[in-house]
């Protein structure tokens, strides 16, 4: 991880976006950024950081001893605190309005007697109600505020010179739904086209829309060129009396890199995506082949392998994955095939994935071999 932090730090680009799996090492990343960065800051912290230990900052008192009369969202103090006079209200329901929330917060100070001291709690009502009764927010809701919250502390313009180097962002899109990633992946565009001519910005995700939202929109969207730095280079070439001359010439570079953060048998890299396996489907694939032809296919493999039918099934316009089955084995039964699609729904549960449990017994290890032959046959997948 620490050589990968010295990668990205002594990169010239100024945006490095990183597409990693789920539990591949990201917010680890981030540490290992983090501690790269103070090291050559004096010990000091030099950016801003959005990862889970942001979320960490902000924890609910209920007030439970009053009936939750005075319900809360608290700020844990941190470095960040005497930034906050420079944020508001208004400011960061500037950042919220895209995402249409229905309530509105005030933001308590720490101390009334000193703004240096930031704030110290955010009370929450429902949007209208002139009594602002205090709410809590569901965990969603208070996940794209504390977003929020964090973007409005990026816009600040008085860093002082000490936490202004950079930006990393890791995973801005937990637990959203489509219509608020499509937001998120904007909001992200006007941080990249307002920053990235003077402070590095460190995107990393596990999403691969947002990966491909945000891939496609520097690349060639519409504001491609503000990516694209010009200058000019000598180069040697003959006169028109044949002696050589030295001319500039213009080369354009990218203000970007696009990357994969990988893992195996314990070693990290970062690899281009011309070097591996770009689209998502195939990069699933070639996992779950690689764990089959070493016989290491655990329960979690089943989320892998669900997730490549319901890529499968939405790309030939349906919404349910065992349609997928449907294709792959014409002679079973309707029973035989809901079978088989009530065994991966059942063994391809969210917690799953998070326990990584032991091998396969043999019959859901011969059903997960049978799909996984049966997909890269009948499409002719190239792995």
């Amino acid at each position: 991880m620490k050589s990968i932090a010295k990668q990205i730090y002594e990169a010239k680009e100024n945006i490095i976006l990183i597409y990693a799996f789920n539990a591949t090492g990201k917010t680890r990343l981030s540490v290992a950024y983090k501690d790269l960065a103070k090291k050559h800051n004096g010990n000091r912290h030099a950016g801003v950081y959005y990862n889970a230990y942001s979320e960490d900052l902000f924890y609910w008192d209920n007030d439970e001893e009053h009936g939750n009369q005075d319900v809360k969202l608290n700020i844990v103090a941190s470095s960040l605190n005497q930034y906050h006079t420079n944020i508001n209200e208004d400011v960061i329901l500037e950042k919220l309005a895209s995402y249409r929330p229905k309530y509105k917060f005030f933001l308590n100070p720490s101390d009334e007697q000193n703004p240096e001291a930031g704030f110290g709690s955010v009370s929450f009502y429902l949007d209208g109600d002139d009594t602002h009764t205090p709410i809590k927010i569901s965990r969603g809701e208070e996940r794209i505020f504390i977003w929020c919250f964090f973007l409005a502390l990026f816009d600040v313009d008085d860093w002082a010179g000490t936490q202004n180097q950079h930006f990393f962002i890791d995973d801005p899109v937990s637990s959203m739904d489509d219509h608020n990633i499509f937001i998120t992946a904007d909001l992200l565009l006007q941080l990249l086209k307002k920053y990235c001519d003077n402070r590095k910005i460190i995107i990393t995700t596990h999403h691969m829309g947002i990966f491909s939202i945000l891939q496609d929109w520097l690349k060639k969207g519409e504001y491609a060129g503000s990516f694209k730095a010009v200058r000019m280079i000598e180069k040697e070439t003959k006169g028109v009396d044949g002696q050589p001359v030295i001319v500039q010439e213009r080369k354009e570079e990218n203000k970007y890199l696009i990357r994969f953060l990988e893992v195996h048998d314990g070693v990290y890299r970062v690899v281009g995506y011309n070097k591996g396996i770009h689209l998502y489907h195939l990069m699933l694939l070639a996992i779950l082949k690689e764990a089959s032809d070493q016989k290491q296919l655990n329960t979690y493999h089943f989320v892998i392998l669900r997730q490549i039918l319901e890529c499968v099934a939405s790309f030939v316009g349906e919404g349910r994955f065992s349609y997928v089955l449907d294709i792959l084995f014409p002679e079973d039964t309707d029973a035989q095939r809901s079978m088989k699609a009530n065994v991966i729904n059942a063994l391809s549960h969210d917690k799953i994935y998070t326990q990584k449990i032991a091998l396969l017994n043999d019959d859901n290890r011969l059903l997960l071999e049978t799909v996984l032959d049966r997909l890269i046959s009948v499409f002719h997948f190239s792995l």
